[in-house]
């Protein structure tokens, strides 16, 4: 039995699916003491190399949640002290971002190494809902709040998005918005399109996961039935599939 090389590295925890295809682009994983593609598959006995290292054990998949401050950049840059790298590399396991938020943003991200979560939770076909707190200048109004909720158009540079039909809610100081798409800084043009500036964006849950009470700047372990129970809600296997042999025959 073979497995794609992508899922492979994602579910070693290397990191995610795209960030693997990066590693694959950039010539940087060997299969067998070649270089391998993008249409590569592993089979038992392979033996897979990055930067001409074996993969590392793979370790008990996790996930933890993180509440992002304004401020911290999730492109994971080593030289950049804003990085979200040096908390990931603070961390006991090896982890990575589900998704990301813009430096500007706070609130909830996930950090795992269960790269087949990952790629359920990012990917367009399912719709999973994330749900922001939003404040902005000017304060909204019913009928701007009303095009927001039955989706609006925007450009950037030569390309143009359209937003989905969502939720929205009236707060004390802004607005809840709720949304199944994830498009490049999408709450901030959205807003831009009815006349408004937003000065705070916070994520407040993403599927079935809240940030609740989690102080700003603190991360902590989702516990193993929290982590099996997100693992059903999206449709998987309570228990993800064990990759620690196949990693284990990849080194060998």
């Amino acid at each position: 039995m073979s497995i794609r090389l992508c899922k492979y590295l994602a579910d070693a925890g290397l990191c995610s699916r795209r960030q693997a295809s990066r590693l694959i682009e950039q010539r940087r994983v060997q299969l067998n003491g070649t270089l391998a593609s993008h249409i590569s598959h592993v089979s038992s006995g392979d033996q897979v190399l990055i930067d001409g290292q074996p993969l590392p054990l793979a370790e008990p998949k996790q996930v933890w949640l993180y509440h992002k401050a304004v401020g911290v950049d999730c492109n994971l840059t080593p030289h950049k002290p804003d990085s979200l790298y040096h908390l990931l590399h603070s961390l006991p396991v090896r982890l990575h971002p589900v998704g990301r938020l813009d430096k500007d943003s706070c609130g909830l991200l996930l950090l795992t190494n269960d790269g087949e979560l990952t790629q359920r939770l990012l990917h367009p076909d399912f719709d999973h809902p994330k749900e922001y707190l939003v404040h902005t200048e000017p304060a909204p109004v019913a009928e701007q709040l009303v095009a927001l909720a039955a989706g609006v158009r925007w450009q950037v540079g030569p390309y143009q998005y359209q937003s989905k039909p969502c939720q929205v809610r009236l707060t004390e100081r802004g607005f809840r918005i709720e949304l199944t798409q994830g498009l490049n800084r999408q709450i901030r043009y959205m807003c831009r399109s009815v006349g408004l500036k937003v000065v705070f964006l916070q994520r407040q849950s993403l599927g079935d996961v809240q940030l609740g009470t989690l102080a700003e700047g603190h991360w902590r372990l989702l516990s193993q039935s929290d982590y099996h129970n997100l693992r059903l809600s999206l449709g998987l296997s309570a228990t993800p599939t064990d990759t620690a042999a196949a990693a284990d025959s990849a080194q060998a």
